[in-house]
């Protein structure tokens, strides 16, 4: 899935999953993809590329499609307003977890 538009910058305090959103890190709010789907974040104004993971709802403004945290933004070369394509890369899976079984 390709989409294009403008992406913002955002922090949000808490996301609509419930986490904990800090700057650092790199997460998004788009409006329809589930929780957890990795995006690939792409502007041709600097050819910068980055991806991240949905958590969040938004943005809520005409025009734009994602939502990026200050450091998904400048790893793409933004601090503000740009144009971007989205590309759905897959849901990121939980870890396995494993049980001792002694010995």
């Amino acid at each position: 899935m390709l989409r294009s538009g403008i992406a913002s910058v955002y922090a949000a305090k808490k996301t609509a999953n419930g986490e904990y959103c800090p700057r650092h890190a790199y997460t998004a709010a788009h409006k329809t993809l589930p929780f957890g789907t990795f995006v690939q974040v792409t502007t041709k104004r600097t050819d910068g590329t980055s991806s991240s993971a949905s958590n969040d709802r938004g943005p809520f403004v005409a025009g734009r499609v994602i939502d990026l945290t200050p450091a998904g933004a400048k790893a793409i070369g933004s601090d503000g307003l740009t144009h971007v394509e989205l590309t759905v890369l897959g849901k990121i899976r939980a870890p396995r977890r494993t049980v001792p079984t002694g010995g």
